[in-house]
């Protein structure tokens, strides 16, 4: 049970951290999030069997995809904290260091260059947008924060569950 709610605790604020990265990217940077509306209506095509489109945004829309979306981002940020906890196990969760979590982080990159990406139009690893090595290294530090939040969510829930 501990270790369920570990994962809980830590891929949620991992995906918070993420999404906070997000907010200060768009204002610092001018740079957008991603549009989980679209990431919901590409899922909810995909329980019609309808895995490629074109483009995710001339696609049809799906009912809640907003929602669907959302809740999508926060589920994959748990399930990438169960990754990191099999991989690495009840060692870390007692013990959270930095260099496993960023590791989990950037290899979960793989998920939007060859799922996500060419799913929802934009060629694998970004290549049909229009700048795909800025995509690109977006990516890779967009899923490096999230595994720095994974570190940091592990750390913080030890430090609490400690007192």
């Amino acid at each position: 049970m501990k270790t369920l709610l570990f994962v809980l605790v830590i891929g949620i604020g991992a995906t918070v951290i993420m999404d906070i990265w997000a907010v200060v990217r768009k204002y610092l940077l001018g740079i957008p999030s991603l549009n989980y509306g679209m990431v919901g209506r590409w899922i909810g095509h995909t329980t019609k069997g309808h895995f490629y489109h074109e483009s995710i945004s001339a696609s049809e829309a799906i009912p809640n995809e907003n929602l669907i979306g959302w809740i999508s981002h926060y589920i994959i940020g748990i399930l990438f904290a169960a990754l990191l906890i099999s991989l690495y196990g009840v060692e870390w969760m007692n013990y959270p260091t930095i260099i496993p979590a960023l590791t989990i982080g950037i290899v979960t990159v793989v998920a939007p260059f060859f799922i996500l990406q060419p799913g929802m139009g934009a060629g694998i690893a970004a290549a049909h947008t229009p700048n795909p090595t800025s995509a690109r290294i977006h990516s890779l530090i967009n899923h490096a924060i999230f595994g720095f939040g994974l570190y940091l969510s592990g750390w913080t829930l030890n430090l609490f569950t400690a007192l």
